[in-house]
């Protein structure tokens, strides 16, 4: 059963730079140019009148664009859940400029050891994570740990907690790595390991979309019964202000937007796109995190109910959906 027809998540790439190179991330490789604020006013009004709630300001790495924080302050002011994950090298300088403007900051760590970290990340960036946290605690604000968890780091996840996550009352989000295209992520995650991370996600102060690990143990997405709901769940802009669908990874067709968001979504050849969702040969075996979770949001399935109790934990924790309730 659908729950809701509209889009509610716009993952909008500000540009697709970036001052690191992570071995699990292949957008920081391709030219980009950045948005423009007056691109992002016009398509924030389109975005509502579409049924959007939450903008994704990402990259890339999203602090490298010089007015991310009044493209923020848009979103924000306009009544969205804004939220942006970030390396942390760039956030204690933009600190002050981005208060009370970002409603879910995450900061990208995956490991308690700096030289593994730095190692998976192909920069020198574990200092600015820890410099992050105590910017942003002094600051007021309630960041998140971002933890991409690998088959090499599981063993981190008890420290990380532990020196981290504890002693800063922060959040732990477990982030299940995932492949797409040709990037490579290792070996996956075995049934005993997906078990502990399961229980690790019920601990206090973390948040697991158990979903994930659902989809993982039944092989991923399948286009003859698709959970996959990218295409009609979330939109995705692209910094040339285009249109991408069925979602980034995939990307088989741009629509250049020109001044009319709304317009381009509802098209023919945009709607004819929307219903080969998760039904693309490529979308078999698909587990991409950042569309199954609003993909999980919108359908009542085994998905659905395994992804809710983790979803109502950090809505709660974090207090975001009071900024849902006058939207």
């Amino acid at each position: 059963m659908r729950l809701r027809s509209k889009p509610v998540l716009c993952n909008y790439y500000v540009t697709y730079r970036c001052n690191a190179k992570c071995s699990f991330c292949d957008i920081w490789e391709k030219p980009s140019p950045y948005i423009t604020p007056e691109d992002v006013q016009q398509n924030l009004r389109d975005l509502k009148r579409l049924g959007v709630r939450v903008i994704d300001f990402t990259g890339g790495e999203p602090l490298l664009h010089r007015q991310i924080d009044q493209l923020l302050g848009m979103a924000h002011d306009m009544g969205f859940v804004t939220t942006l994950t970030t390396n942390g090298m760039l956030y204690p300088k933009l600190a002050a400029r981005l208060k009370g403007k970002v409603d879910m900051l995450h900061f990208s760590l995956d490991a308690a050891d700096k030289e593994q970290h730095d190692a998976g990340r192909g920069v020198a960036c574990f200092d600015f994570v820890m410099e992050s946290i105590e910017v942003a605690k002094a600051l007021g604000e309630r960041p998140d740990i971002l933890f991409t968890v690998f088959k090499d780091n599981l063993h981190q996840l008890e420290e990380v907690y532990q020196k981290i996550i504890l002693p800063n009352k922060l959040l732990l989000i477990l982030n299940p790595a995932f492949a797409y295209n040709a990037v490579a992520t290792g070996a996956q995650l075995s049934d005993e390991e997906l078990s502990y991370i399961t229980a690790f996600g019920r601990r206090r102060q973390v948040y697991l979309n158990e979903g994930f690990i659902a989809l993982r143990r039944d092989g991923g997405n399948h286009v003859a019964n698709p959970v996959c709901k990218a295409a009609s769940t979330t939109l995705v802009i692209s910094p040339e202000n285009e249109l991408v669908l069925p979602c980034y990874h995939l990307g088989t067709k741009s629509f250049p937007i020109n001044g009319n968001l709304y317009e381009a979504y509802q098209s023919q050849e945009v709607t004819a796109l929307k219903q080969q969702e998760g039904r693309l040969p490529a979308c078999e075996g698909c587990t991409i995190n950042c569309y199954m979770q609003p993909s999980f949001a919108v359908e009542v399935n085994k998905y659905f109910w395994k992804a809710l109790p983790g979803t109502l934990k950090y809505n709660y924790l974090k207090g975001t959906w009071k900024r849902l309730l006058p939207f």
